[in-house]
């Protein structure tokens, strides 16, 4: 079963306005948005938007549950065009629960999880788009080691990269068993509770997906999106989307960054958006009822110009 993680400090953090209109990003299973209709009144509005067609059952049934929410099949990286065709010209809010959800990991034939044999699929589109099996066939050497180093940061990327090219040359890679037996076999120091293969799976998992140019797509309309007072709540899993969030926020705070002396007043600096409070993490209850709960980190910032 899917335990929606940081569900009320998000949509606390996110509602500051029950009329308003809301985005939940990576709507999932509908964990954060069935939460968030609850903390709306009856003119406010909920658009879900996810990847993944496995979703969209989900969102079917609140939908028809619900008149107040809306599903788009895409990405939030798509979220302009999607908002203009259904003439919204800004947002109170937009959420995004980044990562992997649980029953992807949970359903071996996704292809997303080393602890399940099944096909390699890992996309979270499913109906479009090339698997990891199909990309690792034809990549190079230097192509898998640099999406190993880049986004899974891996220390023996190349050798596990060698190793994978190797291995593809005898047989085709096409399970999820099969790679992490490559992966654990040519790791030479493995971490300790860490399965060896998973910063590989981790890595071409963000690659088959453009997790991570999706979002630097997305944080760089947020604002022309939300409307002042509005705000972004971002929850990340890994070192490489938080930092992201956390250097794009920072960003956006400090407004421009002028050279020491010059004469300017702080008024005059271009603050696009204020920090709400602190990173935020799971709770120890949370993390012992949800194990995935506990490498979660919650962003906030709010429009104000």
């Amino acid at each position: 079963m899917h335990q929606t993680v940081l569900l009320r400090e998000a949509v606390d953090a996110l509602v500051t306005r029950p009329t308003g209109f809301y985005v939940d990003g990576t709507f999932g299973r509908g964990g954060h948005s069935r939460y968030l209709l609850q903390r709306l009144e009856p003119t406010g509005r909920l658009l879900g938007v996810d990847k993944d067609p496995a979703a969209q059952e989900a969102a079917r049934e609140l939908a028809a549950a619900d008149s107040r929410f809306e599903f788009f099949h895409g990405s939030f990286a798509d979220l302009p065009g999607q908002l203009e065709r259904m003439g919204v010209a800004e947002l109170d809010g937009i959420l995004l629960d980044l990562g992997v959800s649980s029953p992807q990991l949970n359903e071996g034939e996704r292809g997303f999880s080393f602890l399940q044999d099944g096909p390699l699929d890992m996309r979270m589109d499913t109906t479009r788009g090339e698997t990891a099996a199909q990309w690792l066939s034809h990549a190079s050497i230097d192509e898998i080691a640099l999406v190993l180093k880049e986004y899974g940061e891996e220390r023996f990327s190349r050798r596990i990269a060698t190793a994978i090219v190797e291995a593809r040359s005898e047989q085709a890679i096409t399970s999820t068993g099969r790679l992490a037996k490559v992966v654990s076999e040519a790791n030479p120091k493995w971490e300790k509770h860490k399965h060896p293969a998973t910063r590989a799976f981790q890595a071409i998992r963000i690659k088959t997906n453009s997790e991570l140019d999706d979002l630097r797509e997305l944080l760089a309309v947020a604002l022309d999106m939300l409307r002042i007072g509005g705000r972004l709540v971002v929850i990340s899993f890994h070192s490489l989307e938080d930092r992201l969030v956390k250097r794009y926020m920072r960003d956006m705070a400090r407004g421009e960054q002028l050279p020491m002396g010059v004469p300017v007043r702080d008024s005059a600096i271009n603050r696009r958006m204020k920090l709400i409070g602190k990173a935020v993490k799971a709770s120890a209850e949370e993390v012992a009822g949800n194990v995935r709960s506990r490498s979660a980190i919650m962003r906030v910032a709010e429009k104000i110009s």
